[in-house]
């Protein structure tokens, strides 16, 4: 009989440390970081999700996010998020760190007033790589990636792959009828 669970009586720290992660889906070290610099510190206070200590996040007229996406939030750090007309982000969308997400520039005559503009949307199951920028107005189709320092200007429709300065399509990706089967199941359960 093997005694996997043995090496847990002797170290409950460890046990304690992979339930949580499987609990709360992130490392228990950097959830309890991310929670003392926003709940203690109020870094990020007005944001009801959690966000890593060192991004900057701006509600404006509001973020909402999908399913799983505010694990992105609180793993990458050196985000800014800015939802001055406000963000959609689709249910699993990830996004590395260094993500810049701005919906709003400022008005031309007074400083202080941001433009009105659409809102910034991203479809689900998007990959943002790290340091993209995404500019106001922008909707993204489901299943799009961004590559790695990208400048996104303008809209792109759903399973594009983008990359550049400024964006631009890099190619369409081919979603075969198995994973796009597969894709409709694990969403609907």
């Amino acid at each position: 009989m093997k005694f996997r669970y043995l090496k847990y009586l002797f170290c409950p720290h460890v046990a304690a440390q992979k339930i949580l992660h499987q609990w709360i889906g992130i490392p228990f070290s950097k959830w309890l970081v991310n929670l003392i610099f926003q709940r203690i510190f109020r870094l990020n206070s007005c944001v009801p999700f959690q966000v890593n200590f060192t991004s900057a996040v701006v509600l404006g007229k509001g973020i909402f996010i999908g399913r799983n996406v505010w694990k992105s939030f609180a793993l990458s750090g050196g985000c800014y998020v800015q939802g001055g007309n406000g963000i959609y982000i689709g249910d699993n969308t990830l996004f590395a760190p260094g993500v810049k997400i701005i919906s709003a520039n400022h008005d031309p005559n007074k400083h202080m007033v941001w433009s009105e503009s659409p809102p910034v949307r991203i479809g689900c199951r998007c990959w943002l790589g790290a340091n993209v920028v995404i500019l106001p107005g922008v909707e993204l189709g489901d299943d799009c990636i961004v590559g790695a320092g990208a400048v996104v200007t303008k809209s792109f429709t759903k399973n594009t792959i983008i990359v550049g300065n400024p964006a631009k399509e890099y190619v369409k990706k081919e979603v075969n009828c198995k994973e796009k089967a597969s894709r409709c199941v694990s969403d609907a359960t």
